[in-house]
């Protein structure tokens, strides 16, 4: 994290118009600047930063902000929480400390065998903890997620919902918390996940991070079922023994549609912006892994320096490796097919039977 900090301020300086970033100069999960003063504090030991940065999102509403930032300084505390002990022998009733010590606790429990008994268990206090939140919905995100942990029946999830969307409708994470319930409830249900997704991407204002929601919902469908059926999207056959490729021959006008929307929603963005890197870094996977590889390589090139580890760390430990194989990949391909092999364009996408 540390080397990641010292270098973004170089490489964004780089990359305004990024072309070619070097492979050295690739930051995985850099922070944004922002966040980069509150993690080096926290690595003293020292909370002010972070709680400071957690109050100004706070109070001026930025939920996107506040969640991204909760989840970051959750998960540097899972491996340094003395700062964050500090801090809540401090300030015991502080809101923010108490967000960060929830969705810790949350992360903590997440990984083990005993994971729905021991979030079970905890729930009630996390739920608790969102109670005296006020109008910020963050909190609820934690226990929507707690809840799908825990094997929520859809009663009790619902109710969390209702509280999340009735302090902010269009929050991105609860609703991914609740697209990804959904998928867990129901696994092969692709329809649904891109029914709500779709709905709620048409409701949010044009600048709003859900409209991004559908591109979450088609990353599940090309990924839910891959695992159990030991297949790759991009070259196994159609055939009714590899529900994935089934999915997306059923659903790819709505994949594409998805992956469009969220082309829209980059293009709205400046090249090299470490706050949309995770949108172009999923966008780029999804139109990898729908056969679109020059959309893709654009996503890649607008990515700058700033990789993700979601999504690329699903099935590997190096998901900066991942991310620089499959840009080398595009990359060579773009190289052979250069010499009198004008690429495909937009209107010649790969046909459902080719993947």
């Amino acid at each position: 994290m540390l080397r990641a900090f010292l270098r973004t301020t170089a490489a964004r300086a780089r990359s305004r118009t990024p072309r070619s970033v070097p492979d050295d100069d690739v930051l995985l999960d850099a922070p944004d600047d922002r966040l980069a003063p509150a993690l080096v504090a926290a690595a003293r030991g020292d909370y002010a930063p972070a709680a400071g940065l957690l109050s100004t999102t706070r109070e001026h509403a930025e939920w996107e902000h506040r969640d991204r930032y909760a989840t970051r300084l959750a998960a540097f505390a899972r491996s340094r929480a003395e700062w964050l002990d500090t801090w809540r022998a401090t300030a015991p009733d502080d809101p923010d400390a108490l967000l960060i010590a929830a969705r810790l606790a949350v992360h903590r429990r997440w990984d083990s065998p005993a994971r729905a008994e021991l979030l079970r268990q905890l729930v009630p206090a996390v739920v608790g903890a969102a109670e005296t939140s006020g109008p910020d919905p963050v909190p609820w995100r934690t226990a929507l997620d707690a809840a799908r942990g825990a094997r929520a029946g859809h009663a009790e999830f619902e109710r969390l919902w209702a509280e999340a969307v009735r302090r902010s409708a269009h929050h991105y994470g609860c609703h991914v918390a609740a697209l990804q319930y959904l998928a867990a409830s129901s696994p092969g249900a692709h329809g649904e996940c891109l029914d709500f997704a779709e709905t709620a991407a048409q409701d949010a204002p044009e600048d709003a991070l859900v409209r991004a929601l559908p591109l979450r919902a088609a990353f599940t469908c090309l990924t839910s079922t891959a695992a159990s059926a030991g297949t790759s999207t991009d070259s196994a056959p159609a055939t009714s023994t590899n529900p994935t490729t089934a999915a997306v021959c059923i659903h790819r006008r709505r994949l594409d549609a998805a992956a469009d929307r969220a082309i829209a929603l980059s293009a709205a963005h400046p090249a090299a912006d470490p706050w949309t890197a995770e949108l172009r870094n999923l966008l780029a996977y999804v139109l990898l892994r729908l056969g679109r590889r020059q959309d893709a390589a654009e996503q890649l090139r607008l990515t700058g320096p700033y990789v993700t580890s979601f999504p690329w760390e699903r099935d590997t430990d190096d998901p900066l490796g991942h991310f620089l194989q499959a840009r080398a990949d595009v990359r060579a391909e773009a190289r052979a097919r250069a010499p009198g092999h004008p690429p495909r364009g937009r209107a010649e996408r790969s046909a459902p039977g080719d993947h």
